[in-house]
């Protein structure tokens, strides 16, 4: 639960923000090649190993190992953003619109 937030619709709302800026952040790094290469099926197997590698960390978690390098969170993270990218490339939007520039200016 996130600190500010009183009702559950808030905490979803923060959680989405987070999501927009990780998308934003990493889009900025990437911009749309890499994804336009791989076309839905290779979000989906991107998808896929983020899974087996968030099944690893939760199990070395349950065994009391934190994980160094990449955090349970950042695997959530990564696992939405790219539904959501599937999501718009497969309605076409991915390909036809750019992100807003001025979204952009201060990350």
């Amino acid at each position: 639960m996130t600190k500010s937030s009183k009702t559950l619709d808030q905490a979803y709302q923060d959680i989405l923000d987070e999501l927009m800026l990780t998308f934003l952040k990493k889009h900025k790094d990437y911009g749309k090649g890499n994804i336009l290469s791989v076309k839905e099926l290779g979000i989906a197997m991107r998808i896929s190993e983020k899974v087996e590698r968030l099944k690893h960390l939760l199990i070395k978690a349950e065994m009391g190992e934190l994980p160094v390098n990449e955090s349970i969170d950042d695997s959530w993270t990564d696992i939405a953003v790219y539904a959501i990218i599937a999501r718009l490339l497969k309605n076409g939007s991915f390909e036809k619109l750019m992100v807003d520039p001025k979204k952009m200016e201060n990350l």
